[in-house]
């Protein structure tokens, strides 16, 4: 069984009770108090003697003879010996004159006497003898006591005013920690929250950035064992080392004193503050304990019991807010995760279709690299090995390595979908065997089944002592074991869908037929070299009477699916437009037929338009398509054509209604699909219906001809993306030249 990482006794059984006697005293009496060793070095100081005799915090390791001017002069560098004294050593009470903080004399009368502690240890009292000094130094005490009350309830209030209604996690994490930790004169707060399986740091003040901290505190193993089990806050301070623990070189764990039952607590030192003195706060919330706040001096530290109580006020105060932020931090996490998921999944893909396919195995370990810096963790990809119950895994430190795992043993109640997440806790065999190997060695085992023909799994570790990963990271990683799955064994299907949504798109070529009175050009351009297979398309229909239907639509999807269905919409539209409906009828129609010939959520965006040449007029249905911008002969004025109805095959009974505009010769309409005001300049922005409405502007006009239009347009789109379109683009220019052209 694993050892426990905290156990207890009392103070004052065994050894160890005259530091706490004396650490007590110090902080109880009213008097200056000295502790110096054989040395003459002084040890301890409580605060009164600082203020009595230093101007400064400097007494602790100074000569004690320093203190009596007349030993200064006689002999401020020989050996030391109790001799040198003005005073005896006996207890007995004596009239000194000594160097006050002012830097006077000043007369006391002084008791010392030896004590027993290991080595040669001496506790001297000094009291003022003059009746005003004494008065004095009450009267200061006093004042100091209405300070630090003033100072600890202006700092509460400063607390409640500022979290009232505060929906900032930041603000909860951040000015109040540090608001707690000027409050009670600190040097430093920590707030960890609850979690499964412990507590986990969730922020700290500024005063601590760059101390080793611990990340994470399982349940019943440290110093929040105490506090829980209390159910208040517990004041608590560090044991100095006995000898012959410094001997044994880094300490492992630390003895901790509780201030109210001298209870003795030995903790691992990697679960402690970086405090000499530190107060654990609990925060309760339904029953239970949310978090853990402590707030901490890294020097010995008198903790009153005052100073507790107000801390308990401030959590039971804080335990509302903290159960919301506790809610917000765990959706925030998970959003993320899933949002992380996404883009991983996203970039295998692309590395898929890009035909990367034969190089799946070192795709995967990138992927898994990007899954341990998000988890703050090492990653391992592990293949099944020649023998059953066998893997082989390139360990961080120490190389290839075989590791008895049988990936196929791996519990059902972790299993799901055919890919399967198992924790990897301290007291496991396979962490005690990466411990033994210096390796990091708590995390989870993830066994992503049969990919490319081989059996895969994935280490993803943390270093010893470290945080588990805890539910919402596990469920991370099934889904990523679900989307690796998928994405590796949907490659054969997805060259197969590929083939047949381009065998279909060579079947409906995009095309603009001629058009007496209209002249016409168009462009396409895929993002990548396989996006050929996406859902945007345009035509140019001739129809009787000096007519035409211009069309420009945009399938929602790619592959197999998107083509077909823009296939099916090009010849259906087709039909309508030669049956003589109008646009909007048109796209009406269409909508009921597409409602019923997918089975899967696609929908279209769509542009019809029918153009009458001889009366100079366009009748036209935009359906959730980008407006058509019109560009005036001159190329002096720009509008848009602005009637707007819903999108296409998404909803029954959806009002779609026509739009009419009158048309000059000279007149240009500009048709295009969002991928080109989606475009992506690298920085992140985009280039927007006003940046295509100044690229048209300047490339219209002037000497610059009709012909090419659309290519320059393109043009101007792929250097504001740096050559990198993400989404399919396509443009058709309509001039209208009128009959008489």
């Amino acid at each position: 069984m694993a050892q426990r990482a905290l156990s207890r006794r009392i103070e004052g059984i065994g050894e160890g009770s005259v530091v706490g006697t004396l650490s007590k005293l110090l902080q109880l009496t009213s008097e200056a108090v000295i502790v110096f060793d054989g040395a003459g070095r002084i040890l301890l100081a409580n605060d009164e003697a600082t203020r009595l005799l230093s101007s400064s915090d400097r007494l602790v390791g100074s000569d004690v003879r320093l203190l009596f001017p007349a030993g200064e002069r006689a002999v401020a560098f020989d050996d030391f010996s109790t001799e040198d004294l003005p005073f005896p050593v006996d207890g007995s009470a004596e009239k000194v004159v000594c160097s006050s903080a002012q830097g006077k004399t000043l007369e006391v009368r002084v008791r010392c006497d030896s004590v027993r502690a290991p080595g040669e240890t001496y506790l001297m009292l000094l009291l003022p003898v003059e009746p005003l000094e004494l008065a004095l130094r009450e009267e200061s005490r006093t004042i100091d006591d209405l300070r630090r009350a003033n100072h600890r309830l202006s700092g509460t209030l400063r607390i409640v005013l500022d979290t009232i209604d505060a929906d900032d996690l930041q603000a909860l994490f951040g000015r109040v920690l540090e608001e707690i930790t000027e409050t009670m004169e600190a040097d430093g707060t920590l707030v960890y929250l609850a979690e499964a399986d412990g507590f986990r740091l969730r922020g700290m003040s500024s005063s601590l950035v760059g101390e080793r901290v611990a990340r994470f505190m399982p349940f019943g193993r440290s110093i929040e064992r105490v506090a829980v089990r209390d159910g208040r806050t517990v004041r608590l301070r560090l044991s100095a080392p006995r000898s012959e623990e410094l001997r044994h070189g880094r300490l492992a764990t630390r003895e901790v004193v509780s201030e109210e039952t001298h209870e003795v607590l030995k903790v691992k030192s990697t679960l402690l503050p970086p405090f000499a003195s530190f107060m654990a706060v609990p925060v309760w919330f339904g029953g239970h304990v949310i978090s853990i706040i402590e707030v901490g001096w890294k020097r010995l530290h008198p903790l009153p019991k005052d100073d507790a109580k107000l801390l308990d006020s401030v959590a039971h105060y804080l335990s509302v807010q903290l159960a919301s932020a506790f809610t917000a931090l765990r959706s925030q996490r998970a959003d993320h995760l899933a949002s992380f998921s996404t883009e991983l999944k996203e970039e295998l893909l692309d590395s898929v279709t890009e035909g990367e396919g034969e190089n799946f195995p070192q795709r995967l370990e990138d992927v898994l690299r990007s899954v341990a810096d998000e988890l703050e963790a090492a990653s391992v990809l592990v293949r099944e090995g020649a023998s059953k119950g066998l893997v082989t895994a390139v360990l961080p430190l120490n190389g290839p390595r075989e590791l008895p795992l049988d990936l196929d043993a791996i519990s059902e109640s972790c299993r799901r979908d055919e890919v399967a997440v198992m924790g990897v806790p301290p007291e496991s065999e396979l962490s005690m065997l990466l411990r033994d190997l210096g390796e990091p060695c708590v995390g989870a085992l993830v066994d992503m089944g049969e990919l490319a023909g081989e059996r895969y799994g994935a280490l993803i570790l943390r270093p010893d002592g470290a945080e588990p990963l805890d539910d919402i990271e596990t469920e991370f990683l099934f889904d990523l074991a679900a989307d690796v799955r998928d994405i590796a064994r949907g490659e054969e299907a997805r060259e197969q869908d590929k083939r047949i949504a381009q065998a279909l798109q060579m079947g409906m070529r995009n095309e603009l037929q001629e058009v007496e009175g209209v002249t016409a050009e168009a462009v396409y351009s895929s993002a990548t070299a396989s996006a050929s297979v996406g859902g945007d398309f345009y035509d140019l229909i001739r129809l009787p009477g000096h007519r035409a239907c211009v069309i420009m639509g945009d399938v929602s999807g790619k592959g197999v699916e998107a083509a077909s269905v823009s296939a099916a919409v090009k010849t259906a539209l087709g039909a309508y437009a030669w049956e003589g409906l109008g646009p909007a009828r048109m796209v009406r129609s269409l909508n009921e037929f597409l409602l019923g010939f997918s089975r899967l959520e696609t929908f279209a965006t769509l542009f019809v338009g029918i153009l009458d040449v001889e009366a100079a007029t366009i009748r036209y249905c935009s359906a959730g398509h980008p407006p058509v911008i019109r560009v005036s002969a001159d190329a002096q004025e720009i509008s848009i054509l602005d009637v707007q109805s819903g999108i296409v095959g998404a909803f029954h009974d959806i009002a779609y209604q026509d739009g009419v505009m009158a048309l000059s010769p000279g007149d240009v309409l500009l048709l295009y699909t969002d991928g080109t005001t989606e475009a992506r300049s690298p920085s992140g922005s985009f280039f927007g219906e006003e940046g295509l409405r100044d690229a048209v502007m300047r490339e219209s006009g002037g000497e610059k001809s009709f012909e090419g239009f659309v290519g320059r347009l393109l043009a101007t789109l792929d250097d504001y993306t740096g050559h990198n379109l993400e989404d399919d683009v396509a443009m058709v220019a309509l001039r209208f030249d009128g009959l008489d052209a």
